[in-house]
């Protein structure tokens, strides 16, 4: 089981702020935490749509890509304290220069978001550093996806999948936890769930279904500003998570055999129950349901689970209200 906490844009820009966060996530207990390596530049042009105001920092959405980056130096700045505290450094690169940067920085694994699953160039130069992909299923069919997957399989690539749902937040009708088995049908690989939903719940379900990679969001405070803020989970709903999942992930392990309960013999022995009398009856007395009672433990009498055999039969002799009944008392 593989938890990975997204920082994404939460660090609103801030070098210390992102490594507040690195400390912050570290103790929580998850396993990997990713971040986005945006080079405004490489990744983005005058023509791009989503060109508008974005904050009042920032007079359109390039300008607050520009404000997201860091420096070459600082990426291995970044690497280097991920592993220092024992997080797996992990990033989604958006340009084919911003996996030279991570490349330098030491990244151990790589993510490619929804919006980069069918950018081959970009999955190309991805595929040829051999390191770990996990690809976001969020905005692809299965006929983008079945075309991806063939391009990663020519490549011999080291791939996983997850499902995603790119709304947020995602909403429980959104979450598409049915996927989850439909993709490891199809594509034989491992198979995660990425989750914009902010709750705890999702991720504990999504792992319960068969997801092997669980990837959230995490935020310091929720009023914080950022574009996924409204879909993050805070640090101590984090650490709830990743102790939920990983208590699932182990009990998945352990599969109970119901047709073998030998194990609780004992027990059985102890919280099963004998056939009683409620009341005092003499030698002749014909048993009705009214007269019966069940006492533990199991063995001292008739089993309760065969009252009705009792039901109708003649006492052998006088019995004192709760004593055990046997077969020899009835005719």
């Amino acid at each position: 089981m593989l938890t990975i906490a997204e920082i994404g844009q939460a660090h609103d820009g801030s070098l210390g702020m992102l490594h507040a966060y690195i400390d912050a996530v570290a103790k929580t207990g998850v396993d990997a935490i990713k971040f986005q390596t945006h080079i405004a530049a490489a990744e983005s042009s005058k023509h791009e749509p989503f060109r508008v105001k974005f904050s009042k920092q920032d007079k359109t959405r390039f300008d607050y890509w520009k404000r997201m980056e860091f420096s070459q130096e600082q990426w291995i700045e970044i690497g280097e304290h991920c592993k220092k505290v024992g997080l797996i450094f992990m990033s989604s690169p958006f340009s084919n220069k911003a996996v030279d940067v991570l490349e330098t920085a030491g990244v151990e694994q790589y993510k490619i978001g929804s919006g980069e699953v069918n950018n081959f160039l970009l999955l190309k130069k991805v595929i040829e550093t051999k390191k770990p992909i996990i690809i976001s299923s969020g905005m692809s069919s299965f006929e983008e996806l079945n075309a991806t997957i063939k391009f990663l399989k020519s490549h011999n690539a080291n791939y996983s999948i997850l499902q995603c749902t790119t709304s947020y937040p995602t909403q429980p009708k959104q979450y598409g936890l049915n996927v989850i088995a439909q993709l490891k049908k199809r594509y034989g690989v491992t198979v995660g769930f990425s989750d914009h939903s902010a709750t705890v719940a999702a991720g504990i379900a999504a792992v319960a279904l068969g997801a092997e990679i669980l990837e959230f969001h995490v935020i310091f405070d929720k009023a914080q500003f950022g574009p996924d803020v409204s879909s993050s989970l805070t640090m101590t709903q984090t650490a709830q998570l990743v102790k939920g999942v990983k208590e699932i992930s182990e009990a998945l392990k352990f599969p109970i055999d119901k047709t073998d309960n030998s194990n609780f013999d004992d027990l059985k022995s102890i919280f099963e129950k004998s056939l009683a009398i409620n009341k005092k009856v003499n030698k002749g007395h014909t048993i009705t349901f009214e007269d019966l009672e069940a006492k533990k433990p199991k063995g001292y009498g008739i089993d309760a689970a065969n009252y009705e055999q009792l039901l109708g039969k003649q006492v052998t002799r006088d019995i004192e209200k709760w004593e055990f009944l046997n077969e020899e008392d009835f005719k």
